[in-house]
């Protein structure tokens, strides 16, 4: 029975998932995560491999969005293309969006299937950068099939990504999330526990709705002790392709103000390209196609503030 000693601990420290009272505190009650605390309340038996397979990993990244729709897949895969054109063969993609995989189309590997070797499952290789890629669009026999999953389940398809994945050794692994903090969120971050995951970028537009909901997005990464990397404005301005002239589309300067409202690093913006837009629609790299548009120029740029932030 849980003490009321035992309560206040758990409400001081926010999140209990790593105590006793994981899923059982009064904190708990209407977290999206609470019954798969409750299942896991004892040790893990996929933590010692999912700790083996990441340890060989330098750097884990999540990208999230506290809201949908404002292009944080589409930024999840450029980013990693931008960190490939740093780091050649040394960067992998995980899809945890298991209801609304859109990596296999952004990467160019719709056409390829996972492999289950003795090593484990073989992650696909993106034309795009040579990036590695997993997601659950790669494992359905129909792509246009619904995942209509349960959180227990979508947990184990996100620990097999992690601890069955031959990924070998990297320097980077981003993980492309859904938005919200549902329990896709939550495994991930307690598999990363023992691996110290560098944190996350959090990507937002300036609508003043997205911004919203990124506040949420800021006190889950802060009750689950996620440090965060910074925040993105992306769809920042039109660029016109034929002048190149960059229209504000929203309000400016909303991003930044939160960023430093929080206390929070800006990472910069990112313009609403119609060159990037065309290159994700066909499964191409805006950086090899366009690399002296706006958005590429961007891209490498926030790779690169991204780089020195892990190297202080």
């Amino acid at each position: 029975m849980e003490t009321q000693k035992e309560s206040d601990a758990a409400v001081a420290v926010g999140c209990p998932s790593e105590t006793s009272l994981a899923g059982r505190a009064d904190v708990c009650k209407g977290c999206p995560g609470q019954s798969l605390c409750q299942q896991q309340g004892g040790s893990d038996p996929d933590q010692e491999m999912i700790d083996l397979r990441m340890n060989a990993i330098k750097h884990k990244i999540l990208v999230l969005s506290g809201k949908g729709g404002v292009g944080k897949s589409s930024l999840a895969c450029t980013l990693s293309m931008a960190l490939a054109k740093l780091h050649p063969n040394r960067v992998g993609l995980v899809d945890v969006d298991i209801c609304g995989p859109s990596c296999p189309q952004l990467m160019a590997v719709k056409a390829q299937t996972v492999v289950n070797t003795q090593w484990g499952w073989t992650p696909l290789k993106s034309p795009l950068g040579n990036v590695k890629v997993m997601s659950i669009g790669s494992l359905l026999q129909q792509t246009d099939s619904a995942v209509v999953w349960r959180g227990p389940r979508k947990t184990q398809l996100i620990k097999r990504f992690l601890k069955d994945t031959f990924w070998g050794r990297l320097d980077y692994l981003v993980f492309d999330t859904p938005p919200g903090t549902s329990d896709e969120h939550l495994t991930v971050v307690k598999a990363l526990k023992n691996v110290n995951p560098e944190g996350a970028v959090i990507v937002t537009t300036s609508q003043l709705v997205a911004m919203a909901t990124v506040r949420k997005e800021i006190s889950f990464c802060r009750k689950m002790g996620l440090t965060i990397l910074g925040v993105v404005e992306n769809m920042s301005g039109f660029v016109c392709p034929c002048c190149q002239e960059e229209t504000n589309l929203f309000p400016t300067g909303g991003v930044e103000a939160l960023a430093e409202e929080f206390n929070l690093r800006y990472l910069g913006k990112i313009p609403l390209d119609p060159s990037l837009t065309s290159c994700c629609e066909a499964g191409q790299s805006i950086l090899e196609e366009y690399p002296d548009s706006s958005a590429t120029k961007a891209l490498m740029g926030l790779a690169k503030t991204l780089e020195a932030c892990l190297q202080r």
